[in-house]
């Protein structure tokens, strides 16, 4: 069994990651560390768990575990590998942005390596500390990698999407609440969204001379969770040809799908499916992706990149059936 800790379990990411680690057939879940909580019956805080587990949150850590997910809030994970040692052995997969960036990916004398499986598995597999990526970012990487690998992104892309209120945290803020949220629509961070760089990053790795501005506005949307992104850019080809691009892309993939009819966020919601849709206009390709921001963006890809990293099946312990009512 794979020993696992979890550094900041209070969070929403951390919940879902504690639901999957408790039924995965090769992970004993040995700690969920938690300042704020240290000695709470974990179903305290995460009262979908009530019944599952008597696991409590803990003020120390076992520095020998196999893997620690770190569920930390953005900039905080340097600082507490800075004050907290694990062994050599000791396997690390960090949810927040920390580490996602080239600039960025050498600490410690650890490089992390960016976890979107669809593009990097090789070097997942023999990784010992992954970066996950961002959930905004999975989406809409997922949307275009496949024509950054046949060097077709040679126009400006465009993205509109929309998150849930998971997205922002457990924290309340002015634009969180529910009396703000129900029955309204927002953008934010309009062209400068903090996914935008590794976003470019990932693209000019598999289309080197891509320097092309993606649009991309956010917007946060009156539902709990899941991301629905539309992209579009400039294509020449049928649409044919586009659906072969992505088919033959995404052959070996587990979680990422590509389908002939729309989608919707019902049918991926609580999975770690990313579904796909194609439609050609005129000179535009435009793609619909969908995902659960808290699953395949973000906790269900992390024990993704940990099956990968211990050899296991790399959809163990995902096989989730979506919320569809």
């Amino acid at each position: 069994m794979i020993q696992v800790g979890i550094i900041g379990g209070a969070g929403y990411t951390a919940g879902e990651l504690i639901r999957l680690l408790l039924n995965h057939p090769q992970a004993h879940l040995d700690f969920i560390f938690s300042t704020s909580n240290a000695g709470n019956f974990v179903h305290q805080v995460h009262q979908d768990l009530v019944g599952t587990t008597d696991l409590k949150f803990s003020s120390e850590i076992n520095s020998e575990i196999d893997v620690v997910f770190l569920c930390l809030g953005h900039g905080n994970s340097k600082a507490f590998l800075e004050k907290n040692k694990f062994s050599d052995q000791t396997k690390i997969i960090d949810l927040s942005n920390d580490f996602r960036l080239k600039t960025s990916a050498k600490f410690q004398g650890k490089t992390f390596v960016y976890g979107l499986p669809e593009v990097n598995k090789t070097a997942i597999k023999s990784a010992n500390f992954i970066a996950n990526p961002g959930c905004f970012a999975s989406a809409i990487q997922l949307a275009l990698l496949p024509l950054a690998k046949a060097h077709l992104l040679q126009k400006d892309v465009h993205v509109n999407a929309v998150t849930g209120a998971t997205g922002a945290g457990t924290s309340p803020s002015a634009t969180t609440h529910f009396a703000w949220r129900d029955n309204n629509f927002s953008s934010y961070k309009v062209f400068s969204h903090q996914h935008l760089d590794e976003i470019s990053e990932i693209l000019i790795a598999l289309q080197s001379q891509f320097n092309h501005d993606i649009n991309f506005i956010p917007n946060r949307g009156n539902f709990s969770r899941g991301i629905f992104a539309s992209c579009y850019t400039h294509f020449e080809g049928t649409l044919q040809e586009a659906k072969m691009i992505y088919e033959k892309f995404y052959d070996d993939a587990c979680f990422t799908i590509v389908l002939d009819q729309e989608i919707h966020l019902k049918q991926v919601v609580n999975t770690n499916n990313c579904l796909l849709h194609l439609q050609k206009h005129k000179d535009k390709l435009l793609i619909t992706s969908v995902l659960d921001n808290l699953l395949k963006g973000a906790s269900g890809q992390a024990i993704q990149n940990m099956n990968l990293m211990f050899g296991l099946d790399e959809a163990m312990g995902l096989k989730l059936k979506a919320n569809y009512f």
